[in-house]
């Protein structure tokens, strides 16, 4: 989820006058710069959706865009989607379905609060987040550790609905920004049974150059999924860590490109990935495989 925030750059009016009145008369006002729009929109376009490392999109191209609504008191809520298709690659058809899984949307609604309370540059950040799969189809399993245990914890038809409480603090320094985030779960994540009181800590920093609208991005993030598991001395832990290089150009006008590295910790026990899908993709090489992303996205 990001927050776009949108400028407007002033009119300057400019009159002409001659002859004596030049000399006299002060010059006219400029008018007032219109006021910013406290709505904007965003849409994005990528060659692989990837959150918190894992692939949402199997890989493959996904389109999102959303749009926020910031108030002066620091007030904020939203929405923003994305194709996927995690869900329905985790249930081919006929597998313990009688039909097709069909969940092919992630929709997010947020609002929090956020203000300077330590300086400029420096602004806190609160809120809620909700994850919302619209899906049918998905088989419900008996909700208990023996239908849901080791590996099958992430495939027993969990609801993959998903609230999270965040709290973050941005920082700009000169050329430097980023923030430091710690989000928390106070339901199942992601489809995961028993996995309430899950939570992921995470750090970006960005660096301005200053040479062509180009900024250098960095990130790290660490996903631990709570009451992990252990069947026949193997313990079955589902957290891992993430990390992301990548490089941002801002071609004015609102649209911005972004050119990036990916990868995780991708965890496994003996061959089998625990992060992945039933299809042959992602079962070879689990969902956070290393990778290049490419996106462009457009604010308004």
């Amino acid at each position: 989820m990001s927050i776009f925030k949108k400028t407007t750059l002033a009119l300057a009016i400019s009159a002409l006058a001659g002859g004596a009145l030049a000399q006299s008369a002060p010059a006219p006002a400029p008018a007032p710069a219109p006021a910013t729009s406290p709505i904007t929109a965003n849409v994005t376009v990528v060659n692989d959706y990837r959150y918190r490392g894992m692939t949402q999109s199997n890989y493959k191209p996904a389109i999102q865009g959303g749009f926020d609504y910031a108030h002066e008191s620091g007030f904020y809520i939203g929405n923003w989607n994305s194709s996927i298709s995690w869900i329905g690659d985790s249930y081919p058809t006929g597998s313990n379905t009688g039909g097709v899984v069909s969940a092919p949307v992630e929709m997010d609604f947020y609002a929090g609060f956020k203000k300077e309370f330590l300086g400029a540059g420096f602004a806190s950040d609160i809120g809620i987040l909700q994850y919302y799969y619209p899906s049918n189809g998905i088989r419900q399993a008996v909700q208990n550790t023996t239908n849901c245990g080791t590996t099958s914890r992430a495939t027993c038809g969990t609801n993959p609905n998903t609230t999270e409480l965040y709290l973050a603090q941005n920082f700009a320094y000169g050329p430097v920004s980023g923030f430091a985030k710690v989000s928390y779960s106070i339901t199942n994540i992601f489809g995961y049974y028993n996995s309430k009181g899950s939570y992921y800590p995470d750090l970006t920093l960005n660096y301005d150059t200053g040479v062509m609208g180009l900024t250098l991005n960095a990130h790290v993030g660490y996903q631990y999924i709570s009451n992990t598991q252990t069947s026949g001395g193997i313990k079955y832990d589902f957290s891992y860590t993430d990390y992301k290089l990548g490089i941002t150009k801002d071609f004015g006008g609102g649209l911005i490109g972004n050119i990036s590295y990916v990868s995780t910790s991708n965890p496994k026990v003996g061959t089998a990935y625990l992060w992945s899908t039933t299809t042959t993709q992602t079962a070879q090489s689990g969902s956070g495989k290393s990778g290049g992303l490419i996106s462009l996205t457009k604010t308004f």
